[in-house]
C-alpha cells in the first residue's frame, strides 16, 4: 500500500494520552487533506496468570482499558467527521480495530487483557450500528502472530504448530491482508474476523 501511494508519514504518539490522540488524527488529516481509513492497531498487554487475581490490580486494569478500549473509541470520534466526508465524496469511511482471539475465547495473556479485547469487539459492533452507512466498522481478531516478541512463547508456538489446521502462527503480513480485505469489502460492517489459523475449531 505504501509502495502504491509512494509516500508515508510517521507520527509518534502515546495513545494513553488524549492530547496525543488528537495530534495524531489532526496531523494525518493535515498531511493528506482527507481520511478514508482508520486502523486502530496499537494495543498493550500484561502477562499475568489467570489464577493470580491479586496481580491483576486496578493499575493494570486502567492501563489496558485506556489503550485498548478508550483510545480506539476516542480516535474514531476524532476521525468521524473526516470519515463521513470520505463517504460523501468517495466511498464509505472505514475503521478496522485490531482485537484478539482472547476477546472471543477464554484465553489470553491476562484476564484484564482478554476483557479489554472483548470490550473492543462489542464496541466494534456498536459503532457499526451507530455510524453506518457512511462509516463501516470491523475488527480483526488474531491468534498468535509470529514476531520477535512472541518467538519466546514456546508453548503457544507449539500449540499452533500442532493443533491449528494451518500448523503455524500468523505472520504480520497475514494479519495485514485480513485488514485490507475488510477495507476493500464495501458491504461488511460489524464483523469480528477471527484470524487464528483455525485453532478455534480444535
Amino acid at each position: 500500500m505504501v509502495a502504491e501511494m509512494k509516500q508515508a508519514i510517521y507520527v509518534q504518539a502515546d495513545l494513553a494520552f488524549e492530547a496525543d490522540r488528537v495530534r495524531l488524527i489532526n496531523e494525518a488529516i493535515a498531511a493528506w487533506g482527507q481520511l478514508d481509513v482508520l486502523v486502530n492497531n496499537a494495543g498493550i498487554s500484561r502477562v499475568i496468570p489467570h489464577s493470580d487475581l491479586a496481580a491483576a490490580n486496578s493499575t493494570v486494569w486502567h492501563e489496558l482499558n485506556e489503550v485498548n478500549v478508550v483510545a480506539p473509541f476516542h480516535l474514531v470520534a476524532l476521525a468521524e467527521s473526516a470519515l463521513r466526508d470520505a463517504a460523501r465524496y468517495r466511498r464509505a469511511g472505514c475503521v478496522v480495530n485490531i482485537s484478539s482471539h482472547a476477546g472471543i475465547r477464554p484465553k489470553g495473556a491476562s484476564i484484564p487483557y482478554a476483557v479489554s479485547k472483548a470490550a473492543l469487539n462489542h464496541m466494534t459492533r456498536l459503532l457499526a450500528v451507530s455510524l453506518g452507512p457512511e462509516i463501516r466498522v470491523n475488527a480483526v481478531a488474531p491468534g498468535l502472530v509470529d514476531t520477535p516478541l512472541t518467538a519466546e512463547w514456546t508453548e503457544a508456538q507449539e500449540l499452533w504448530r500442532t493443533r491449528a489446521p494451518m500448523r503455524r502462527a500468523a505472520s504480520p503480513d497475514d494479519i495485514a491482508k485480513a485488514v485490507v480485505m475488510l477495507v476493500e469489502s464495501d458491504y461488511l460492517t460489524g464483523e469480528i474476523l477471527l484470524s487464528d489459523g483455525g485453532l478455534n475449531l480444535t
